[in-house]
């Protein structure tokens, strides 16, 4: 959300807290959340999660869902995505933001890419870097939004 607030108008929601049907004119959505298992999260996982201490309204919903409720069909925004992974097992296949990309696609969104952020073990933190890392992410996410509101190529970093 700092990175892209520079560039446009940010709008932060937990998951369970964000609207069911996306009404308002935006212009990217960009959702997130752990691999759990190698892919988004279930509510086995999450229960999981908060078996080991996460807190307990995080069982309640997950990106998963909240995605399937969203309409099939074109769709003018694009969806951004991104994840949280354990920095020590980086090279394990799956990941919740390619999941997250792939269902958004199937819905009619177009991506602006993905990203993953490591953290020290499953509660976190983010290892030393990442929160920069991800500022960044969101300032190019951003800088490429502005650059197709005035008709030049994004970088489609991803």
């Amino acid at each position: 959300g700092e990175g892209l607030s520079g560039e446009m108008e940010v709008e932060k929601h937990e998951v369970r807290d964000a609207p069911a049907v996306i009404t308002d004119f935006v212009d990217l959505v960009v959702v997130g959340g752990p691999t759990h298992a190698f892919s988004l999260s279930r509510a086995s996982t999450r229960a999981d999660a908060v078996r080991q201490g996460a807190p307990a309204e995080r069982a309640e919903l997950g990106l998963r869902e909240w995605l399937t409720h969203l309409h099939k069909g074109p769709h003018s925004e694009l969806v951004a995505t991104f994840d949280t992974r354990v920095g020590k097992v980086r090279h394990l296949p799956g990941s919740a933001a390619k999941k997250a990309a792939k269902l958004a696609h199937a819905l009619g969104y177009a991506s602006a890419g993905h990203e993953s952020f490591y953290v020290s073990d499953t509660p976190g933190p983010l290892l030393p870097g990442e929160l920069d890392r991800a500022r960044d992410w969101g300032r190019s996410l951003g800088a490429d939004m502005r650059a197709r509101h005035d008709g030049r190529a994004p970088s489609h970093r991803s």
